[in-house]
C-alpha cells in the first residue's frame, strides 16, 4: 500500500499542476487580448500564491501539521502580493518588455505560439516545480523547529534583498538626472541582481522549513529551479543581454560586481 503521507503529497502535486495550467491559460488568453507577454511577470507572483492557498485547502484534510500549512501560506503570500503589486506598477502603461519583444521578433512564429510556446508553458512547468516544497511539504507531520528558525531567516534575508533592491531601482530611474546611467548603488554595488539572489534566498528558505522530512528534503527541486531559471533563462541571461547594448559602462560593471551572490566589489 501507498503510505498515507506520500498519497497525500502525489494528490497536492496533482492538484498544483492544475491550478498551474488553469492560471496560465487565463494568462495566455489575457496576452492574447492585448499582445503584450509582459503581463506573464505580474502572474509570476500571484500563481504561487494560488497554488500554496489551494495546498492549504487540499492538504487540510490530511495528516500534516496545520501551523506549518499557514506559515507556509503566509511566507508565499508576502512574497508573491509585494512581487506581483510591484511588477504590475512598474509595467502599467509601458511597452512590451524588451526581452520578450526580442523573444518575439526573433521567433518568427506566431504571437500566440511564442506566447504559449516560449513564455506561458515554461514559465508554467518552472512554477510547479518551484513549488513543489509547498506542496509536499504541507503534509509534514510535524515542524522541526531549528529547521523552521533557519528557514524564516533566509527567507527574509531574500525580502529584503529583493524589496530593497526593487525600490532602489525604482527610485534611481525617477531620478531625471540619472536617464542613460548605469544603477550600481546600494545593493546593486555588491550583486547585479539582488532581486533575483532575493527570489532564489526566498525559495531557499521555504525549502528549508519543509526539509525537516524526507519528502521535503526531496524538493530540493524547487530553489534549484528558480536559481536557474533566474539565472540561466529569462532572469539574468536576457537582462544582461540588453544591458550590454544599452548602457554604457556595463562591461565594466560586470567586471568589478558579482553577477548573483552579493559580494565586495572587486578594486579596478
Amino acid at each position: 500500500m501507498i503510505p498515507n503521507d506520500l498519497s497525500q503529497s502525489v494528490t497536492s502535486l496533482a492538484a498544483g499542476l492544475g491550478v498551474v495550467v488553469a492560471f496560465m491559460a487565463v494568462g495566455l488568453a489575457i496576452a492574447q487580448h492585448q499582445k503584450k507577454l509582459t503581463v506573464v511577470d505580474t502572474m509570476w507572483g500571484l500563481g504561487f500564491v494560488l497554488v500554496a492557498a489551494e495546498t492549504a485547502l487540499v492538504s487540510s484534510g490530511g495528516d500534516g501539521d496545520p501551523a506549518l500549512r499557514w506559515i507556509l501560506l503566509t511566507m508565499v503570500t508576502i512574497w508573491g502580493v509585494r512581487l506581483a503589486w510591484h511588477l504590475h506598477r512598474r509595467n502599467s502603461g509601458q511597452a512590451e518588455d524588451p526581452r520578450y519583444q526580442e523573444l518575439a521578433d526573433a521567433d518568427g512564429r506566431s504571437f500566440t505560439r511564442v506566447a504559449l510556446m516560449r513564455v506561458f508553458l515554461p514559465q508554467g512547468v518552472a512554477m510547479w516545480l518551484v513549488a513543489t516544497p509547498i506542496m509536499v511539504g504541507a503534509n509534514n507531520h510535524d515542524i522541526c523547529t531549528p529547521l523552521l528558525a533557519v528557514g524564516l531567516v533566509v527567507w527574509a534575508i531574500g525580502v529584503f534583498f529583493e524589496t530593497v533592491g526593487d525600490a532602489q531601482l525604482a527610485a534611481f530611474k525617477r531620478d531625471p538626472s540619472n536617464k542613460g546611467k548605469l544603477m550600481d548603488q546600494g545593493l546593486w554595488r555588491y550583486t547585479r541582481h539582488p532581486n533575483y539572489f532575493g527570489d532564489a534566498c526566498v525559495w531557499t528558505g521555504i525549502w528549508i522549513v519543509v526539509a525537516g522530512s524526507w519528502a521535503g528534503l526531496a524538493t530540493v527541486i524547487g530553489p534549484i529551479a528558480m536559481t536557474v531559471f533566474l539565472t540561466k533563462v529569462t532572469g539574468a541571461a536576457l537582462n544582461e543581454k540588453g544591458m550590454k547594448k544599452s548602457k554604457p559602462g556595463y562591461d565594466e560593471y560586470v567586471r568589478r560586481t558579482s553577477g548573483f551572490i552579493p559580494l565586495p566589489p572587486k578594486k579596478k
